[in-house]
């Protein structure tokens, strides 16, 4: 039985360029700490070799630290590591691999496998068949080469490429070099390993992509997995598992909130969440001015708790009930002001109708906070016309009413 561990798109030097600077790099360093339990799991297993099919390295401009730091994770397991170039790694004349060879940061184990030619690997009992990128896209199948690579007999056959299976995966995958559907079986390999959908996926018994080992994007593809890879003999069905490794959850959380019973489970959602989940929340429809409170308070503990949380509330429409407004005691001006957002927030044109949610977000609001006092609840409710006053410029205007 010849075993392997199948990773690919470790996207080493990742900056996370779109988060709070406070998160960034724990989630840089979580794609370090990810390639340690690789080698940790490939040591338990006693696999023959790990497959790290392509985009090891996020971009070419990686630091010297940084392409240090990942070829030192590699230590916990002793045998061969598998490398091809992929389309943000590819192996140019000059590149992050040129670079490291320089360093003599490349360990006697790690083989870079930087040219389309058989590598050997007879006192394991396989060879491998290789379609590094050179470029960062091709538009020509570079694992078409495979079908005529001569092995010696005995041996198992690998592949190992990185790339997009025309007419299986969305066009919107990394890059463009295709690869043919059935590759495995016109090239006779016992195994291809696939690299650049970021997601654990299947494509034939003998053709799998293994996805990032640690999440980096908001997608359920079953990312943060490695493959356990089991081949009895050439041409036996591979059994291959998925191992858990990656440390954070990503999730897109979505609600659509109707009913009061709507709002009350995704209060429950985001008070379930914990130091592992990095998490989109978008949040639609409607709600009175208590169930938004809620909710803000909702995301403040829920900040506190993850990783990372971002939260886009643009869709949410708020809409006050006479009670709310009531609640407010706002008289006169105001009282006409919030009634006035509240219906303009309906009509049909989607601008408009934005600028009087954000007016009636803030007004409603400032309102909420102000002091009891009678005199402070004059100041506060002056001040609060203040605050809105530009942003609700726009849509008064627009819908022709006149303010003193």
């Amino acid at each position: 039985m010849i075993r392997f561990l199948h990773t690919a798109d470790w996207q080493i030097g990742r900056q996370f360029a779109t988060f709070d600077p406070e998160h960034a790099p724990i989630l840089a360093e979580a794609r370090i700490s990810v390639v340690e339990r690789i080698a940790a799991l490939a040591t338990q297993h006693a696999v023959d070799a790990v497959l790290v099919a392509g985009d090891v390295f996020d971009a070419q401009t990686v630091s010297e630290r940084t392409i240090r730091r990942l070829f030192n994770a590699l230590a916990g397991y002793a045998g061969p590591w598998l490398m091809i170039p992929g389309n943000h790694d590819a192996a140019l004349a000059e590149s992050v691999w040129t670079r490291a060879q320089r360093l003599g940061a490349v360990p006697a184990n790690a083989h870079l496998l930087l040219a389309p030619s058989p590598a050997l690997f007879a006192a394991q009992g396989f060879a491998v068949l290789p379609a590094p990128l050179t470029q960062r896209h091709t538009y020509g199948d570079l694992t078409g080469w495979f079908d005529t690579a001569e092995t010696p007999p005995g041996l198992l056959r690998i592949g190992i490429a990185h790339g997009r299976v025309q007419g299986i995966l969305s066009e919107d995958i990394d890059s463009a070099n295709p690869i043919a559907p059935d590759r495995a079986q016109r090239a006779r390999l016992d195994y291809l390993a696939l690299g650049d959908w970021h997601g654990c996926k299947r494509i034939d018994a003998r053709t799998w992509y293994a996805g990032t080992p640690e999440p980096d994007r908001f997608k359920a593809n079953d990312a943060g997995q490695a493959l356990l890879v089991e081949i009895a003999a050439p041409d036996s069905e591979p059994v291959v598992t998925s191992l858990a490794v990656g440390q954070y959850r990503w999730q897109l959380l979505a609600a659509a909130l109707q009913v009061p019973s709507d709002m009350d489970a995704l209060q429950a959602q985001l008070d379930a969440l914990g130091p592992r989940d990095v998490v989109d929340l978008r949040v639609q429809g409607r709600t009175d001015l208590g169930g938004l409170q809620g909710l803000k308070a909702a995301i403040g503990r829920a900040e506190a708790r993850a990783r990372h949380l971002q939260a886009d509330l643009s869709t949410l429409q708020l809409v006050p009930t006479d009670e709310d407004i009531a609640g407010l005691q706002a008289d006169g001006y105001l009282g006409e002001l919030l009634t006035e957002l509240r219906d303009l927030q309906s009509g049909s044109d989607a601008a408009q109708a934005r600028t009087a949610q954000d007016a009636l977000a803030l007004l409603a609001g400032a309102l909420a906070r102000r002091l009891p006092t009678t005199a402070s609840s004059a100041t506060a409710g002056a001040g609060a016309a203040e605050v809105i006053a530009t942003s609700s410029a726009s849509a008064t205007t627009s819908a022709g009413a006149s303010r003193p």
